[in-house]
C-alpha cells in the first residue's frame, strides 16, 4: 500500500481474474476492490498483472 488508500503499486505484479470487459474493450479486474484494467483481459480469465500505472482511482496493467 502506497499509504493513499491504493492496495497496488506500480512495477507489481498481482494474480487476478477478470470480472468484466470495459467500454473501450480492456479487462477489468480488482484488487481489494481497487479497479485494475487490463489490456486484452478477457472475462472470467485468470491472470497474472504488472501494474504500469496507478492513477486515484483506478490502476493500468499488461498480462505477464
Amino acid at each position: 500500500m502506497d499509504g493513499i488508500g491504493r492496495p497496488v503499486e506500480e512495477g507489481r505484479v498481482y494474480e487476478v481474474t477478470i470480472d468484466a470487459k470495459g467500454a473501450k474493450g480492456d479487462g477489468i479486474a480488482h484488487v481489494e476492490g481497487f479497479v485494475i484494467f487490463v489490456a486484452g483481459g478477457i472475462a472470467g480469465e485468470k491472470v497474472k498483472v504488472k501494474v504500469t500505472a496507478v492513477k486515484r482511482t483506478f490502476a493500468i496493467g499488461e498480462k505477464v
